[in-house]
């Protein structure tokens, strides 16, 4: 389907690039979004797409630290029966380097039970994630790319009036590229093309 198709998306003002399909769409259309956020959301699906630069914490381990920040996401959201499904080693990204050092990454996938904006407990979604840390530690950032897709809508919900109540209907029965194969994409291409975003002198 053309909506499905990759394309390469400026985030950051073209700073950076990640390729994602055309069916998901710029959030701040809608709501204000903070300046270190890009996000993107499918409305039909309830799908949807973040990139974050955040600080880089020194002090969590390579190793586990896609896992450390879906946890992070989950006491932020407020998230009930958090559960890690898996989670990646780590990975140097030789396509994405700074000063000759190449970006570590790492991914993991949870599952977690989350309430839409204000909404409270009992109108809680339950959400498959889909994490990546990628660390660019010459510029002292962790970006992290989560990909939400909804399992099980509330139908207390406000997603329920969007995308109906009950069990998400899975994407390739709905002729859809699967969440976890645009996750995958998107980090994949992601690339920097403006490393002064970073106050660094490339």
């Amino acid at each position: 389907m053309p909506e499905d198709q990759f394309v390469e998306r400026a985030l950051f003002g073209g700073a950076i690039a990640s390729a994602f399909p055309l069916r998901f769409q710029d959030i701040s259309n809608v709501r204000e979004v903070p300046d270190n956020q890009e996000g993107f959301v499918d409305p039909t699906h309830d799908e949807s797409l973040i990139f974050e630069l955040l600080e880089l914490k020194a002090g969590v381990a390579d190793n586990g630290s896609a896992t450390w920040f879906l946890q992070d996401l989950a006491r932020e959201q407020d998230a009930e029966g958090n559960v890690v499904i898996e989670q990646s080693g780590v990975f140097q990204a030789e396509g994405l380097r700074f000063r000759n050092m190449p970006a570590v990454v790492t991914t993991a996938v949870g599952q977690m039970a989350i309430s839409k904006g204000r909404q409270g407990r009992e109108a809680q979604n339950l959400v498959r994630v889909y994490l990546a840390n990628i660390r660019l530690k010459e510029v002292e950032t962790d970006v992290v790319i989560v990909a939400n897709e909804p399992i099980y809508t509330n139908p207390l919900s406000e997603s329920a009036s969007a995308v109906g109540a009950g069990l998400a209907v899975p994407a390739a029965q709905s002729g859809r590229m699967a969440m976890a194969e645009v996750f995958r994409n998107a980090v994949s291409s992601f690339k920097v093309n403006d490393w002064s975003l970073f106050d660094a002198a490339a």
